[in-house]
Protein backbone atom coordinates (compact mmCIF):
# COMPACT_ATOMS: atom_id res chain seq x y z
CA UNK A 1 0.00 0.00 0.00
CA UNK A 2 1.36 3.40 -0.94
CA UNK A 3 0.35 6.56 0.89
CA UNK A 4 1.03 9.89 -0.78
CA UNK A 5 0.55 13.10 1.18
CA UNK A 6 0.13 16.47 -0.52
CA UNK A 7 -1.42 19.82 0.34
CA UNK A 8 -4.89 18.60 -0.68
CA UNK A 9 -4.84 15.52 1.56
CA UNK A 10 -3.74 11.91 1.36
CA UNK A 11 -4.19 9.25 -1.28
CA UNK A 12 -3.99 5.56 -0.40
CA UNK A 13 -3.25 3.17 -3.27
CA UNK A 14 -3.06 -0.62 -3.38
CA UNK A 15 -0.14 -2.00 -5.36
CA UNK A 16 -0.03 -4.91 -7.82
CA UNK A 17 1.92 -6.97 -5.26
CA UNK A 18 -0.90 -6.59 -2.74
CA UNK A 19 -3.46 -7.57 -5.34
CA UNK A 20 -1.57 -10.78 -6.08
CA UNK A 21 -0.92 -11.48 -2.40
CA UNK A 22 -4.37 -10.73 -0.95
CA UNK A 23 -6.72 -10.74 -3.94
CA UNK A 24 -9.20 -7.96 -4.53
CA UNK A 25 -9.05 -4.84 -6.60
CA UNK A 26 -6.44 -2.21 -7.24
CA UNK A 27 -7.62 1.24 -6.36
CA UNK A 28 -7.00 4.48 -4.58
CA UNK A 29 -8.82 6.50 -1.93
CA UNK A 30 -8.50 10.27 -1.70
CA UNK A 31 -9.04 11.69 1.79
CA UNK A 32 -8.84 15.50 1.87
CA UNK A 33 -6.73 17.18 4.52
CA UNK A 34 -8.59 18.51 7.57
CA UNK A 35 -8.24 22.12 6.40
CA UNK A 36 -9.80 21.33 3.02
CA UNK A 37 -12.35 18.79 4.24
CA UNK A 38 -14.24 21.16 6.55
CA UNK A 39 -15.85 22.99 3.65
CA UNK A 40 -16.04 20.33 0.95
CA UNK A 41 -17.15 17.24 2.90
CA UNK A 42 -20.55 16.81 4.57
CA UNK A 43 -20.45 16.19 8.35
CA UNK A 44 -22.71 13.24 9.27
CA UNK A 45 -21.83 13.17 12.98
CA UNK A 46 -24.86 11.80 14.85
CA UNK A 47 -26.49 10.50 11.65
CA UNK A 48 -24.51 7.28 11.04
CA UNK A 49 -26.23 4.08 12.23
CA UNK A 50 -25.08 0.45 12.27
CA UNK A 51 -28.16 -1.75 12.11
CA UNK A 52 -28.19 -5.47 13.05
CA UNK A 53 -29.65 -6.48 9.70
CA UNK A 54 -29.01 -6.52 5.98
CA UNK A 55 -31.01 -4.12 3.83
CA UNK A 56 -31.10 -5.14 0.20
CA UNK A 57 -32.33 -1.85 -1.18
CA UNK A 58 -30.19 0.70 -2.94
CA UNK A 59 -32.40 3.68 -3.53
CA UNK A 60 -34.29 6.52 -1.93
CA UNK A 61 -36.25 5.94 1.25
CA UNK A 62 -38.11 8.20 3.68
CA UNK A 63 -36.05 7.03 6.66
CA UNK A 64 -36.70 10.10 8.82
CA UNK A 65 -40.45 9.48 8.59
CA UNK A 66 -40.25 5.98 10.10
CA UNK A 67 -36.91 5.66 11.93
CA UNK A 68 -37.27 7.89 15.00
CA UNK A 69 -34.89 6.99 17.86
CA UNK A 70 -35.68 8.32 21.33
CA UNK A 71 -33.94 8.23 24.72
CA UNK A 72 -34.97 5.18 26.75
CA UNK A 73 -34.00 6.47 30.19
CA UNK A 74 -31.51 3.62 30.60
CA UNK A 75 -27.78 4.35 30.87
CA UNK A 76 -24.69 2.26 30.19
CA UNK A 77 -21.83 1.79 32.67
CA UNK A 78 -19.78 4.56 31.03
CA UNK A 79 -22.55 7.17 31.21
CA UNK A 80 -23.71 6.81 27.61
CA UNK A 81 -27.49 6.85 27.33
CA UNK A 82 -29.41 4.10 25.56
CA UNK A 83 -31.79 4.95 22.72
CA UNK A 84 -34.63 2.85 21.39
CA UNK A 85 -36.63 2.65 18.19
CA UNK A 86 -38.38 0.11 15.99
CA UNK A 87 -37.35 -1.08 12.56
CA UNK A 88 -39.73 -3.25 10.53
CA UNK A 89 -41.67 -4.06 13.68
CA UNK A 90 -38.68 -5.11 15.80
CA UNK A 91 -37.49 -3.17 18.80
CA UNK A 92 -33.91 -1.90 18.62
CA UNK A 93 -31.82 -0.58 21.49
CA UNK A 94 -28.69 1.39 20.70
CA UNK A 95 -26.10 3.88 21.82
CA UNK A 96 -24.32 6.78 20.13
CA UNK A 97 -20.58 6.27 20.54
CA UNK A 98 -18.02 8.99 19.77
CA UNK A 99 -14.95 7.88 17.83
CA UNK A 100 -11.70 8.13 19.80
CA UNK A 101 -9.85 11.44 19.64
CA UNK A 102 -7.64 11.62 16.56
CA UNK A 103 -9.87 9.29 14.52
CA UNK A 104 -12.58 10.05 11.97
CA UNK A 105 -15.00 7.90 10.02
CA UNK A 106 -15.47 8.45 6.29
CA UNK A 107 -18.19 7.63 3.78
CA UNK A 108 -16.59 6.82 0.44
CA UNK A 109 -18.08 7.00 -3.03
CA UNK A 110 -16.68 5.73 -6.31
CA UNK A 111 -15.02 8.53 -8.23
CA UNK A 112 -16.29 9.05 -11.75
CA UNK A 113 -13.65 8.18 -14.34
CA UNK A 114 -13.23 10.24 -17.46
CA UNK A 115 -14.22 8.21 -20.50
CA UNK A 116 -11.13 7.37 -22.50
CA UNK A 117 -9.77 4.48 -24.46
CA UNK A 118 -7.69 2.04 -22.43
CA UNK A 119 -4.37 0.77 -23.67
CA UNK A 120 -3.16 -2.74 -22.91
CA UNK A 121 -0.74 -1.44 -20.29
CA UNK A 122 -3.29 0.57 -18.33
CA UNK A 123 -4.75 -1.11 -15.28
CA UNK A 124 -8.39 -1.11 -14.33
CA UNK A 125 -8.13 0.88 -11.09
CA UNK A 126 -11.01 1.96 -8.94
CA UNK A 127 -10.77 5.39 -7.42
CA UNK A 128 -12.73 6.43 -4.35
CA UNK A 129 -13.34 9.85 -2.87
CA UNK A 130 -14.61 11.11 0.46
CA UNK A 131 -18.33 12.00 0.36
CA UNK A 132 -18.81 12.61 4.09
CA UNK A 133 -17.13 12.21 7.45
CA UNK A 134 -18.38 11.50 10.96
CA UNK A 135 -17.12 11.61 14.54
CA UNK A 136 -19.69 9.28 16.13
CA UNK A 137 -21.70 6.20 15.24
CA UNK A 138 -24.95 4.85 16.69
CA UNK A 139 -25.00 1.06 16.85
CA UNK A 140 -28.14 -0.99 17.47
CA UNK A 141 -28.89 -4.38 19.06
CA UNK A 142 -32.06 -6.42 18.51
CA UNK A 143 -32.51 -8.17 21.81
CA UNK A 144 -29.86 -6.78 24.15
CA UNK A 145 -29.30 -3.44 25.84
CA UNK A 146 -25.99 -1.95 24.61
CA UNK A 147 -23.06 -2.83 26.87
CA UNK A 148 -19.27 -2.71 27.03
CA UNK A 149 -19.27 -6.34 25.80
CA UNK A 150 -20.70 -5.46 22.37
CA UNK A 151 -18.46 -6.22 19.41
CA UNK A 152 -18.29 -2.63 18.16
CA UNK A 153 -17.19 -1.26 21.53
CA UNK A 154 -14.67 -4.07 22.01
CA UNK A 155 -13.19 -3.28 18.59
CA UNK A 156 -12.45 0.25 19.82
CA UNK A 157 -9.85 -1.28 22.18
CA UNK A 158 -7.74 -1.92 19.08
CA UNK A 159 -7.11 1.83 18.72
CA UNK A 160 -5.21 1.90 22.03
CA UNK A 161 -3.35 -1.30 21.20
CA UNK A 162 -2.38 -0.04 17.72
CA UNK A 163 -1.16 3.27 19.16
CA UNK A 164 0.96 1.45 21.74
CA UNK A 165 2.42 -0.91 19.13
CA UNK A 166 3.33 1.87 16.71
CA UNK A 167 4.49 4.52 19.18
CA UNK A 168 8.23 5.19 19.38
CA UNK A 169 9.96 3.54 22.32
CA UNK A 170 11.78 6.05 24.56
CA UNK A 171 15.57 5.59 24.74
CA UNK A 172 15.40 5.23 28.55
CA UNK A 173 13.05 2.25 28.18
CA UNK A 174 15.38 0.60 25.67
CA UNK A 175 18.38 1.15 27.94
CA UNK A 176 16.61 -0.49 30.88
CA UNK A 177 15.98 -3.75 28.99
CA UNK A 178 18.58 -6.38 29.90
CA UNK A 179 20.40 -7.69 26.85
CA UNK A 180 19.85 -11.29 25.87
CA UNK A 181 22.85 -13.42 25.06
CA UNK A 182 22.47 -16.46 22.88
Amino acid sequence: MEIENNEDGASVTNTNKEKEEYGGVIGSIHIPSLENSESSVVDLTGLVHQLPCCIKHDGPSSVSQYFKPSKSGIGMENGISVEETHFRGRKLQGANIPLPQGYSGYVLGKKKKPIKRKTCEEEDRDSWETCARFQSITYWNHDNIPSQDDVLLRSFHWFKIANALHAPVPVDDLASIPSLSC
